[in-house]
């Protein structure tokens, strides 16, 4: 109770936080480049290969979404969705690669307008941001610079984005989905009468939070929504019904976070910079393949992919490398190799030939004794040292 009474009391400090969440980002910045997909259902991820492709949808604009496609479908039925709405006279689906170097150019052009407007920016990804609107005093001034950077991203980038205001990080960014797309949602702290006004633009903390079901809460996934629904949990009010202890009985640490989290209260900081802990690249293969010299090629494509943007990055020493497998049951194993003679900035031959070590006993009976086929590998370099450089809103790579 102590602990809650101190958070309350720094939530009396004020805050108002944003979240700028991009509509279906990706699918959306291809429909503006190649206008002739406009109005069209565009699904961007994997290649679907007449339904015979590997690997998920990254994005779905809100055209696919009415067919059903969403991000992380199988590439497969989202190509089967598009082939039976084809049948039905429906619009097939437009299906495109991942372009993460015009997506990259928008984000930092949409991370330059949120600056514009505040001095403490923190993109959470490549399509999310968070950013302090304290200075401006009360929600509605908030209000009134959200629009100004929604009118100005729409300008300038011919794509919508919607924005959550609230008084933290947790608040703003379920506030930030609740009217999309191209949405505002404003929830106040405090706000007299507010069970009518759910419907439009703005809402009480209690009032907002309560009805929700408690997926919406940040963190709860399918296992804890089936653990907490089989306790006769649906709602977020419904999950106030128990002390933080019983939370804690029943989930742990993460317990008495979501006991904090049902009563809207967080203190996350805005981070605008953040160290990078490692740099890695894996991929799905098109088939599972044992085949040493196949895999051998694809994980010497990554070691360059992942050794570029170590230097890029700034960084001189790497202490750690990593290798990543994943058999064809989805059963994964990492294997990892630290240094005393630390890799520096010259050394791409002598990691290209250590994460060859670590990945060629997975290839036979040493760490593969029923010869299992592989479906997909992974390579990362880490413990980079004390003087980690600080990337300045990190870009998804």
């Amino acid at each position: 109770m102590i602990q809650l009474a101190v958070m309350k009391k720094n939530n009396k400090k004020k805050r108002i936080v944003a979240h700028l969440d991009m509509d279906a980002f990706f699918a959306s910045v291809e429909e503006r480049y190649t206008p002739r997909f406009r109005g069209l259902p565009i699904v961007v991820g994997s290649e679907p290969k007449n339904g015979m492709g590997r690997g998920v949808v990254s994005t779905a604009n809100y055209k696919a979404r009415e067919y059903g496609i969403h991000s992380a479908l199988p590439i497969t039925k989202a190509w089967q969705i598009s082939e039976d709405m084809k049948k039905q006279g429906k619009p097939e689906v437009i299906f495109l690669p991942v372009d993460f170097e015009l997506y990259n150019k928008s984000s930092a052009n949409i991370l330059r307008i949120i600056q514009k407007y505040s001095a403490l920016v923190e993109q959470a990804s490549i399509d999310e941001f968070y950013f302090d609107l304290t200075p401006a005093l009360n929600f509605k001034k908030a209000e009134n610079i959200c629009r100004k950077i929604k009118e100005e991203i729409r300008k300038e980038e011919k794509i919508t984005c919607s924005v959550g205001i609230g008084s933290n990080k947790l608040i703003s960014k379920i506030a930030a989905g609740f009217k999309k797309p191209d949405g505002l949602f404003i929830v106040r702290p405090r706000l007299a009468g507010s069970g009518a006004r759910l419907a439009r633009r703005q809402v009480d903390v209690e009032s907002f939070l309560d009805p929700l079901q408690i997926r919406k809460i940040p963190g709860i996934g399918p296992k804890t929504e089936v653990l907490l629904k089989n306790l006769k949990v649906e709602t977020v009010k419904d999950l106030k019904q128990f002390s933080e202890q019983e939370l804690k009985n029943i989930l742990g640490k993460w317990g008495g976070d979501l006991y904090y989290k049902a009563r809207g209260i967080d203190d996350s900081p805005i981070i605008s910079e953040r160290e990078v802990k490692s740099i890695g690249e894996q991929a799905t293969f098109e088939r599972d393949t044992l085949g040493a010299l196949f895999i051998g090629d694809e994980l010497f494509k990554m070691c360059e992919n992942v050794f570029q943007r170590f230097r890029a990055a700034g960084f001189e020493k790497c202490r750690t490398i990593a290798i990543t497998v994943r058999f064809s049951g989805f059963e994964t194993k990492t294997s990892a190799k630290s240094f005393k003679e630390e890799l520096g900035v010259k050394d791409f031959a002598r990691f290209r030939v250590e994460a060859l070590k670590l990945i060629l006993p997975y290839l036979d009976k040493r760490k593969n004794p029923k010869l299992k086929n592989i479906r997909l590998i992974g390579v990362r370099m880490e413990n980079f040292g004390e003087n980690l450089p600080k990337i300045r809103q990190p870009r998804l790579i």
